[in-house]
């Protein structure tokens, strides 16, 4: 049950720029994988792997790159009634 001093934003189902976390492929991609050339295929695993590594143990970077401002919310016009 949702306290009344709460308001649930329901997203839509297949909205990945709304999930902050999509924005850590891409920086991954930039940053730890861009501009290089793997041979053998196991190059790659192991970068994804060293790359994930550093995320792992800097915490700080993860909520940096996923930090996002939040959505407006106008609570003058609600758009709901109170339970009661």
């Amino acid at each position: 049950m949702v306290p009344d001093t709460i308001t649930l934003l329901h997203l839509p189902a297949s909205s990945p720029e709304l999930n902050p976390i999509e924005l850590v492929w891409p920086y991954l991609r930039q940053n730890k994988l861009a501009n290089r050339v793997f041979r053998p295929d196991q190059d790659i695993v192991d970068a994804g792997c060293d790359a994930w590594t550093v995320l792992a143990d800097s915490p700080d970077l993860v909520t940096s790159i996923t930090a996002r401002e939040s959505a407006p919310v106008n609570l003058s016009r609600r758009w709901h009634t109170a339970r009661g």
